[in-house]
């Protein structure tokens, strides 16, 4: 046990998992920090209060599945399924209420002319044409053609007023899920798959736009179209209209039939290609992987056998459709021949009007698209079920770490592990337990340990990218707990041993922390991590250096995240191991420069080499979960066996020459 003050501090009970779907970590290892069980849309945003293991981060103010696989939670829990999650994104259109009012006027209206049409050419067959009244036939006629033309520019107002309404729809749920992503925790990314995120970001939201715009609309029409006509039909005359009522009942029943074997095939579809997604986005970053290993045939070969799935699960869910879809078109038209049959020997028979006969079949004929559709509708409407029971999966994850209220004004850095311990969700042992440590306003601490003792989850513990299970974490004598979130990450600024740079400038990437930085800080945030080369790229600070940075080496890359991480000018500094592409030279000349930005900053440095130790003032080891000994490096060297062999196991040395 470290010399550190022991003040005891509260221990949070850890919380219980929430588990993620099957085709989320099928390729992939999870992180496993734990999450909470998935909440409506309308509550995600939880209430303040401290979140447990492992729980990952929500950098601002809080703002159901089918087999195979299964969603997280139980069939109640989803409250409803694909249908409920579907009209649970319906208040994404509260923004367009006048313009949805005037899509369904022009729709009613439209479907009213439409059917009055029929009725103005029974008139002029049973009226003017019947009795040779030629002076009644313009009005008629002029009166269709106007109805024509209303119905034409109703149908116009209607596609150009919703157009602009889906697309709201579809921008304001794809900003809210993006948004949504940046606060959920690391385990959930490590957990999930990219290429299903990615699937849910793009296909997903443009299946649930299509049948916003096009498929709900036309159900509607269809329906109320098909009880309007119905009941005309069944009043014109009742024999054929009962005949037209009877044709539609099988089509119905095979329509349920058919709606609960494509929602289960669309399903499989969906995920699949999400799996495909994440073939292609891993190929893509990881390409010098594959071609230095020459594994570019084995890849091809999996993703060969994923496409071949889809193309065998989509070639199912066409077979289903067809046949669907034939039925579809085969019963109105022998229906329509039956009509016209039965309908031309009531004519001969004077119990029906030519007039009626035509206005009938024309009526009828108006069937045809709401039947011939339903098929159609129905698998859009499965699809898009189905795409908002994926987006939801997402949004219903709740961020575990939510910030607190309070911010330091003045904060000096002085940085505290009070009886520190984290485990891992389902774990039998803990990583950290009982950590103490104290680093003083601009002290500078090693954590040394074995791979795998902790070290990266103990910085972690800092800025909230996880959350301790036990005792607390203080800056300047408050729980970081406390801490709003902007707050506390304005204050600790990470540089992480494998650097994330984004496919933008590289004035962008550096400034990612602190946007109003001027040309002088830059500048010398460059220097002190010796990234001087951005300026002999091609266009200098605003070269775009694609995406994961490949265009770079992975020295220039640490660089580079190590100029951003000294730009944001934090009072507490994290260095997880930032040194270890370095070449001898370069990372003596940086840690030089370091030293400076550190004498005025409080540092937490993750060290293997001895030279990155003698950045510190003090070390720590860390060792069994836990710091056993604080002192300086020399004091540690001579004194602690284990210390002294990890340093010589790290240069390659023998315990004599590294105590020398």
């Amino acid at each position: 046990m470290p010399s550190d003050g022991k003040d005891s501090g509260p221990v949070p009970d850890p919380r219980t998992t929430r588990p993620v779907p099957d085709h989320a970590t099928r390729r992939s290892t999870p992180d496993r920090t734990n999450e909470r069980p998935a909440s409506p849309l309308a509550t995600r945003s939880p209430a303040h209060g401290r979140s447990a293991a492992g729980s990952v981060d929500q950098d601002s103010a809080p703002g159901a599945a089918d087999e195979p696989p299964d969603p997280p939670g139980s069939a109640g829990e989803r409250r409803g399924g694909r249908a409920r999650s579907l009209r649970r994104l319906m208040p994404y259109l509260r923004p367009y209420v006048p313009r949805l009012v005037l899509i369904w006027l022009a729709t009613m209206a439209g479907i009213a002319i439409s059917t009055a049409i029929p009725l103005v050419g029974k008139e002029i067959i049973d009226g003017p044409v019947g009795h040779g009244r030629s002076d009644a036939l313009l009005p008629l006629g002029l009166l269709a053609l106007a109805l024509g033309v209303t119905e034409a520019f109703l149908t116009f107002v209607r596609r150009w007023t919703q157009t602009r309404a889906v697309l709201g729809l579809e921008t304001a749920i794809r900003d809210d899920l993006y948004r949504h992503l940046q606060r959920l925790p690391m385990s959930f990314h490590g957990a999930w798959q990219s290429g299903q995120l990615l699937s849910r970001a793009t296909t997903d939201l443009s299946t649930i736009r299509r049948f916003s715009g096009f498929g709900l609309l036309f159900l509607v029409m269809n329906i109320v179209q098909l009880v309007t006509v119905t009941v005309l039909l069944l009043r014109m005359y009742w024999p054929l209209g009962l005949l037209v009522v009877t044709a539609a009942v099988p089509i119905f029943a095979i329509s349920l039939r058919f709606e609960k074997r494509y929602r289960r095939i669309s399903r499989e579809v969906q995920d699949i290609q999400g799996d495909i997604a994440t073939y292609v986005e891993e190929a893509a970053v990881g390409i010098r992987t594959i071609k230095a290993f020459g594994r570019r045939p084995h890849v091809f070969s999996e993703f060969d056998a994923a496409a071949r799935r889809v193309h065998e699960v989509s070639m199912g869910k066409v077979r289903v459709a067809s046949r669907f879809f034939t039925f579809l078109e085969v019963i109105p038209n022998v229906t329509l021949a039956m009509v016209l049959l039965l309908g031309a020997l009531a004519v001969g028979a004077g119990s029906l009007t030519l007039g009626t006969l035509v206005a009938f079949t024309t009526l009828m004929l108006q069937l045809v698209w709401p039947i011939a559709s339903l098929g159609y509708i129905l698998a859009m409407a499965q699809e898009a079920m189905t795409s908002a029971d994926r987006v939801m999966e997402v949004l219903d994850t709740e961020p575990e770490i939510v910030g607190g209220v309070q911010v330091i004004e003045r904060p000096r850095g002085h940085l505290r592990f009070e009886g520190v311990g984290f485990q891992f969700p389902g774990d039998d042992r803990p990583v950290l337990r009982d950590v103490w440590l104290e680093v003083r306003p601009g002290e500078t601490v090693a954590i040394v340990g074995a791979t795998g003792s902790g070290k990266t989850t103990l910085t972690a513990l800092v800025p909230r990218l996880v959350d301790v299970t036990a005792g607390r974490v203080t800056i300047d004598g408050r729980d970081v707990r406390d801490l709003a979130l902007p707050a506390l990450r304005s204050v600790v600024a990470t540089a992480f041993e494998e650097p994330t740079l984004f496919s933008m400038s590289v004035r962008e990437n550096l400034t990612l922390g602190r946007g109003e930085a001027t040309e002088e800080e830059v500048r010398r945030a460059l220097e002190i991590a010796q990234a001087t080369f951005v300026h002999d790229l091609p266009w200098g600070l605003d070269t775009r250096i694609g995406e994961q940075g490949m265009s770079l080496s992975g020295g220039q890359r640490q660089r580079l995240a190590l100029a951003r991480a000294v730009l944001s000018e934090p009072r507490i500094l994290v260095l997880d191991d930032t040194l270890s592409a370095l070449d001898v030279e370069t990372e003596a000349l940086v840690e030089r420069a370091l030293r400076g930005v550190l004498a005025d900053a409080t540092g937490l440095v993750v060290a293997h080499r001895a030279s990155t130790v003698l950045l510190a003032d003090k070390v720590a080891l860390l060792s069994g979960g836990t710091i056993t000994h604080v002192g300086r490096h020399q004091e540690l060297l001579s004194t602690v066996p284990e210390y002294r062999e990890l340093l010589a196991q790290d240069a390659g040395l023998g315990r004599e020459e590294a105590l020398r």
